[in-house]
């Protein structure tokens, strides 16, 4: 690595101004900063024409006593964030504790002193972020979370810069590499969920408590950041519909091969001509033929269409150390900058103060309903009568063997069905499960068209 000294003599009209960088959590991605920042520092250094090097003088950690990267000195540490935050040499807070409690006060505390903000929190930004941007607004100070989305894929910025001049008509992620290694290995491999999830673990790929990644709320903050910022307005968390993968079988992953499609953990964001915003994140069958269908293993990818743009695919890893790490640099660099020129704002800047959710009920697809119903003549007839007299569409039917439970008294019964509102498909359901054949709640998977 070149020297700092060395690279500053390469500037001669204006000293390298030295940005101290303070990081609260130096877990798995703090220590990927780290490392970032000492290997490709002085790169980073040369491509701003030598206006910054960044320099990490303080990290907040759990443990004092815990090993940490041998050239790390030891006066870097502190168990006390306030320690990091009110430093004077730290000029930019990084924030990677999670959460949304002491994390929320750490970035309120980094505004008020006016220090710029990174983070990849997007349960925090998700959750509390209209709090937090009005704060932002207030002190002039940005927050900056493209880690937030997507890992290394620098989508938040494509969003924010490359699409300011489209209106945004839709979004289409798969923005979990949890769920998504999970699912492709049920569909590849033949496992089973719990078997899929074991080894999900064992890799590394799921926490030992993967109830956010499984349960689609992860990626539904992740869909909720996007939105807010293709439509300009606040979105409530609980106006969002989230459904995960913990009900996804074998039966239902053999299936969607049948009929050409795979089974993804699918958020949408899509716009509709009376401006109101759907937003949902489910399980979803997904075409063969499109693009997104062959991503796989713990790889996202966002596609979006701008009424300017056409369609465009942005793809990579979507967690990890390293790639997370370096969408974390790239928000330090925009921080630099932002620090050059007083009252420079470049985070998230909300636009309306008008929007509106979808209520999930109006929201229209295809369907595939999966019945664990009693194996006795005449069931197909009592459920596609309910089905018929509620004006619900059947596109066909099928019982199809169950390769967990092969031996087992009870049938699978599955119908496809046509395009209606949820709402009504959702209150015909209820009906089928007043059927003394229908044994417990029906699981449905949205038959996804992308390319409306």
């Amino acid at each position: 690595m070149r020297s700092f000294a060395a690279m500053a003599n390469n500037y001669s009209n204006s000293a390298v101004r030295n940005i101290g960088v303070g990081l609260v959590g130096f877990g798995t991605v703090g220590t990927g900063v780290w490392e970032t920042i000492e290997k490709n520092g002085s790169l980073m250094t040369e491509r701003s024409q030598g206006k910054f090097a960044l320099n990490v003088v303080k990290a907040a950690v759990r443990d004092i006593s815990k090993k940490r990267i041998e050239n790390a000195p030891s006066d870097l540490f502190t168990s006390d964030w306030n320690e990091v935050v009110n430093c004077q040499e730290v000029e930019i807070v990084v924030e990677l504790i999670g959460g949304t409690t002491t994390a929320f006060d750490i970035v309120v505390a980094a505004l008020k002193l006016g220090k710029p903000v990174v983070t990849g929190n997007k349960a925090l930004l998700a959750e509390r972020g209209k709090e937090l941007f009005a704060l932002s607004r207030e002190y002039k100070t940005p927050i900056h979370f493209e880690a937030a989305v997507a890992g290394g894929i620098p989508v938040i910025k494509a969003v924010q810069d490359s699409y300011i001049g489209n209106e945004i008509e839709s979004m289409f992620g798969i923005i979990n590499g949890t769920s998504n290694y999970i699912l492709e290995r049920m569909t590849t491999g033949g496992l089973a969920y719990p078997e899929a999830l074991q080894e999900a673990q064992e890799l590394g790929y799921a926490e030992a408590d993967p109830t956010l990644d499984v349960n689609g709320w992860d990626a539904a903050h992740k869909a909720i950041l996007l939105a807010s910022l293709a439509y300009g307005f606040s979105i409530d968390p609980k106006e969002v519909y989230v459904r995960g993968i913990e009900r996804v079988r074998s039966i239902d992953i053999e299936f969607a091969k049948g009929l050409g499609y795979v089974v993804k953990l699918l958020s949408v964001v899509k716009r509709h001509e009376n401006g109101n915003i759907e937003l949902r994140t489910q399980p979803s069958f997904i075409s063969k033929s499109h693009i997104l269908s062959s991503v796989n293993g713990v790889f996202n990818a966002v596609a979006i269409r701008g009424d300017a743009s056409g369609d465009a695919l942005f793809y990579g890893r979507g967690a990890g150390k390293e790639p997370t790490a370096s969408s974390v640099v790239a928000d330090l660099a925009e921080a630099c900058y932002a620090l050059e020129k007083s009252g420079a704002h470049r985070g998230f800047l909300p636009y309306s103060d008008e929007g509106q959710v979808m209520n999930i009920d109006e929201t229209e697809t295809p369907y595939y309903v999966r019945f664990d119903v009693t194996d006795r003549p005449g069931v197909i007839a009592e459920i596609a009568n309910v089905l018929a007299n509620d004006g619900i569409g059947i596109a066909g039917t099928h019982s199809p063997n169950d390769p967990e439970n092969p031996d087992k008294d009870f049938v699978d019964m599955v119908f496809r069905l046509h395009t209606c509102p949820f709402g009504k498909l959702k209150a015909t359901l209820k009906k089928t499960m007043k059927l003394d054949c229908v044994n417990s709640e029906p699981v449905v998977f949205r038959i996804e068209n992308l390319t409306a």
